[in-house]
């Protein structure tokens, strides 16, 4: 049975209309999670949240102990995440506050644990990675955007940079130049960590703001804030659309 869990960025340490049922401490072989579970019901259907930056918002992108977040969704039976994320656009269209549905990524980032598969191993062991995005996954989020009305961009190139610090304005060239069309800096290893572990994983990203270079002004973390809490009323139609659409597949005879 699908157990769905939502793993929030910047902007989303918690989920309007969330009813919160309990929350439970999680402890991993690979260190503690950005904090507690919060298991509850959202739009009628049980969910677990995390704060993928801690709930104070707290721990920078670099600092992420993504195994453990990755982990301790595995290990509560989680099978399918729904990862927010807070990006800069890069590609023309990839204006603020646009809602992208990115179907590949680029990872630009290091010195980060970024796998499962380390130690005490049978044999060395690699995953198909083709496809960072589980494509059922993000074929549901896309059908859920078009039924909530939502005018989501459904592809796009996600640039995962080291962070904290935004990019420069030849960075960004470069990364266009690679075919990237938004950046962040918690896409990996993230993504790759949940495909280890055999769970179905996809992104909704929210465009915050202009990528360095692509605009006149300044990039300012107000603008981001507002740009986010814009972009957030559109993912949470995403999922009260995502929600309905799977209770009435089990209603359907």
């Amino acid at each position: 049975m699908e157990q769905l869990a939502i793993i929030g960025g910047t902007g989303l340490t918690e989920i309007p209309g969330l009813e919160i049922v309990r929350r439970q401490v999680m402890h991993t072989p690979y260190g503690e999670p950005s904090g507690v579970l919060t298991i509850g019901k959202l739009y009628g259907r049980e969910i677990a949240f995390l704060a993928r930056h801690g709930y104070s918002h707290s721990i920078p992108p670099h600092m992420i102990n993504y195994r453990a977040n990755i982990w301790a969704l595995k290990n509560h039976g989680i099978t399918h995440i729904v990862a927010f994320a807070v990006t800069g656009g890069i590609r023309a269209d990839m204006t603020p506050p646009a809602i992208v549905i990115p179907h590949q990524i680029i990872d630009y980032t290091y010195g980060r644990q970024q796998t499962f598969f380390e130690k005490d191993l049978r044999e060395v062991r690699h995953i198909d990675f083709s496809q960072p995005y589980c494509p059922a996954l993000r074929a549901r989020l896309v059908a859920a955007a078009e039924k909530a009305g939502v005018a989501s961009i459904n592809e796009g190139v996600y640039a995962a940079m080291q962070g904290p610090r935004l990019e420069t304005a030849a960075e960004i060239d470069k990364l266009e130049r690679d075919g990237c069309d938004i950046v962040g800096m918690t896409g990996m290893p993230e993504a790759a960590l949940a495909k280890e572990l055999g769970l179905s994983y996809a992104t909704i990203s929210v465009v915050a703001n202009l990528a360095a270079g692509r605009g006149d002004e300044e990039i300012t973390m107000d603008a981001i804030r507002a740009n986010v809490a814009e972009g957030m009323k559109d993912g949470a139609k995403i999922l009260q659309a995502l929600f309905s659409r799977r209770d009435n597949e089990r209603k359907t005879p």
